[in-house]
């Protein structure tokens, strides 16, 4: 498994916090080989943390632009983080990343990862008070994934877990909820994507493990899954954070790199 590789960073055109140009450099200083920036699409009924129409122009040209600066010290791959709900991709991006940031009930989109209080009150104003029912609606969407968006690589797979260690819900070893996953696990390896072991949330405090869980890596490496490690970064210093770890996890789970990914 390549630990050089770091294919999900956000910039300023975003929610990210550090430039693009300064996330380079970090990149050459840990001696990174591949790296990829991965924008948030835009997503017209929240622009609080997605690029705009405007940005997303400014980021396609600027991140262009240091492929060819850099072109002899580092490579750089123009990406796209797609949400499940975005506006379609507007440029000819080197790959996609898959994600599902919301569940769309009626006329409403529930983010999943701004805390627990949303799931439980799409709980309870949708699905009678069953957080199972969540979980389920979650991955229907995560496995929606493989026809819509058509990714080259699946965000966060269990996003929905991101506050489970300090604020539990739902039940994760629930039949159904471990069912529900697998059924999106089964339409994504299907469609030939990769997944992230993301460590994101373990640079944000937020965990101390990466998504996916380990039941759910082990069960994508059964069905012949490929794996890439992400950072998920927002900031120029938590570039390939924690992959030394991800690595020894990764060998020990006997987890297969996802090859030289990625072209379109």
């Amino acid at each position: 498994m390549n630990a050089r590789w770091d294919l999900h960073i956000h910039t300023p055109y975003c929610d990210g916090a550090s430039p693009a140009r300064e996330s380079v450099e970090a990149a050459l200083a840990l001696g990174l080989e591949t790296i990829g920036f991965s924008g948030h699409a835009h997503t017209p009924f929240d622009e609080s943390y997605c690029m705009s129409v405007e940005n997303t122009a400014r980021y396609v040209s600027e991140i262009r632009a240091l492929q060819a600066e850099y072109r002899d010290r580092i490579q750089i791959l123009l990406g796209i983080e797609q949400d499940l709900y975005a506006d379609p991709p507007s440029a000819d991006y080197d790959y996609v990343i898959g994600s599902v940031h919301y569940l769309r009930l009626g006329d409403s989109y529930i983010p999943v990862d701004e805390g627990n209080d949303h799931l439980r009150k799409a709980a309870d104003v949708w699905f009678g008070g069953d957080p199972l029912a969540v979980a389920e609606a979650y991955f229907a969407a995560v496995g929606d994934l493989a026809e819509t968006v058509k990714p080259d690589i699946v965000g966060h797979f269990d996003l929905i877990m991101k506050y489970q260690e300090r604020d539990p819900f739902p039940d994760p070893s629930a039949p159904r909820y471990v069912r529900a996953w697998r059924q999106a696990a089964d339409r994504l390896l299907a469609a030939g994507a990769v997944f992230e072991i993301n460590t994101g949330a373990i640079a944000r405090g937020l965990r101390g493990v990466p998504y996916p869980a380990q039941d759910i890596l082990r069960y994508l490496r059964d069905g012949g899954g490929r794996f890439v490690f992400s950072s998920d970064s927002h900031r120029a210093d938590t570039l390939a954070y924690g992959f030394a770890e991800c690595r020894a996890l990764a060998d020990a789970l006997g987890l297969r790199f996802g090859g030289d990914l990625p072209k379109r």
